[in-house]
């Protein structure tokens, strides 16, 4: 059995549906089918059961799943420790919005922990210009709230995952009421973060429109966190933020306010493709171990 062969077995084995397995694999649903009968053919056995409505393991796949995802396991780990052996001892520049880096201590002590005498270094991102310290090469990798679609860009594992806040002035009407909703946005300016970020990356945290389809008006303009909240402590605006920001920040004469009905944020690592490198997959695969950190 080839590992590309063992590597569809497994993977259905997990989904127990030939369509998210091609997904997951991006391969079409017909070489999924292929690839288990030819497997089945050859063992001269089911792997699996078949019905219009389900798929799942008989007894011998099941025994085939916990042998063969036992010497995976052992590939991968013999793989890691020979890539991170082979990795000089570097340190790696990650951009990161504000405060993020407190909440990333567990992935950074994994890493050292994997790569003595490599490290992890944090720089400061923009919400205004979130790309450019990548593509220049000033940075190695960024975490980033979630989508990201820049075709020159990878999107690795989530780190981390939260709620959002929307910060508002200590006078403001709506502090009184302890919490937000999206539909509130509407009846406030926030703020323009300007050109230099994609409207969709922008969006997904600032949204153009309320649920209830109500526009929501942007400006003044501000690029960094600080002036943001200056603008916010003003009076002059409000604005949606991760609830990291409230963790961290205890600025005079702002509140964060819970919001309540906004989707959970995702922040993702991602670095350029072309920069591709054994120490940016090591911290890859080091956060794909940890999994997301909640905030």
């Amino acid at each position: 059995m080839e590992l590309r062969e063992i590597e569809i077995f497994l993977t259905l084995a997990e989904e127990l549906h030939f369509g998210r397995t091609a997904e997951r694999l991006h391969v079409s649903q017909a070489r999924v089918s292929q690839a288990i009968a030819k497997q089945e053919r050859r063992l001269g056995v089911a792997l699996f059961d078949r019905t219009s409505r389900r798929v799942t393991l008989t007894p011998v796949g099941r025994r085939l799943r916990e042998d063969l995802q036992q010497v995976v396991d052992l590939l991968r780990e013999a793989l890691a420790r020979a890539e991170a052996a082979g990795v000089a001892k570097q340190t790696l520049r990650v951009g990161v919005f504000g405060h993020a880096g407190h909440q990333l201590r567990p992935l950074v002590d994994e890493f050292r922990a994997r790569c003595p005498g490599s490290d992890i270094q944090f720089g400061e991102v923009s919400g205004s210009d979130p790309f450019t310290a990548l593509r220049t090469g000033e940075h190695d990798a960024h975490v980033l709230w979630l989508p990201v679609a820049e075709p020159d860009l990878t999107v690795g594992p989530t780190v981390l995952t939260g709620g959002r806040v929307l910060a508002v002035a200590a006078d403001h009407p709506l502090a009184e009421r302890g919490t937000a909703t999206l539909e509130d946005l509407a009846d406030h300016h926030v703020v323009d973060l300007g050109p230099d970020a994609p409207e969709y990356w922008v969006a997904s945290m600032v949204p153009t429109r309320t649920p209830l389809g109500r526009r929501i008006r942007r400006g003044p303009a501000a690029r960094t966190f600080h002036e943001i909240l200056s603008l916010v402590a003003s009076g002059e605006c409000v604005h949606p933020l991760g609830e990291l920001a409230a963790r961290y920040n205890r600025p005079p004469g702002i509140v964060f306010l819970p919001l309540q009905d906004a989707p959970t944020l995702e922040w993702a690592l991602t670095w350029r493709s072309t920069a591709d490198s054994p120490i940016l997959r090591t911290l890859a695969r080091t956060a794909a171990d940890l999994g997301p950190i909640p905030m």
